[in-house]
């Protein structure tokens, strides 16, 4: 009885270890090689880490944006995976960030943005928030590339 009260006094996005967590993902109509290429690009990067030095994607690299975003890649898998050390300037500690491409068809792709190591539900909601937010841009800059590649096949 005592485990089950412990349980239900769980909040959305608590893990036993690791502080708070949140993931959200989008399928786009797009390869995992043009997802891949404008994340790495400078147009991609500054959606998800700020205005920054453009990144080499060498795992062990340190990144730091003008908007007080700073971390450390760890693991670069192209066209698969990033793991990063991911922080503001005003939290205690940073997050865990991953970011997943998962695809099993040649023409489409998921994004998936999972952060761990949250501090606070607030905090778990706020980033919940700012990667919806990023999914969004990067449908809006990634819609008009495939709208003109549609046209340009139909000319």
């Amino acid at each position: 009885m005592k485990h089950r009260n412990m349980e239900s006094r769980k909040l959305v996005g608590q893990t036993a270890d690791a502080g708070f967590q949140v993931g959200v993902r989008r399928t786009f109509p797009i390869s995992p090689e043009k997802v891949w290429s404008f994340l790495t690009s400078p147009e991609g990067t500054k959606l998800w880490l700020g205005n920054v030095s453009p990144p080499a994607f060498n795992e062990g690299e340190i990144f730091a944006s003008e908007e007080g975003i700073s971390g450390e890649l760890r693991v670069v898998k192209p066209l698969r995976q990033l793991r990063l050390k991911w922080g503001r300037k005003d939290w205690a500690k940073p997050s865990t960030l991953q970011i997943r491409l998962l695809s099993s068809h040649p023409d489409r792709t998921t994004i998936s943005f999972h952060q761990e190591n949250l501090d606070h539900p607030n905090t778990r909601e706020q980033m919940k928030l700012h990667w919806e937010n990023v999914l969004n841009n990067i449908w809006q800059k990634t819609s008009t590339v495939n709208d003109e590649e549609e046209m340009d096949k139909h000319e």
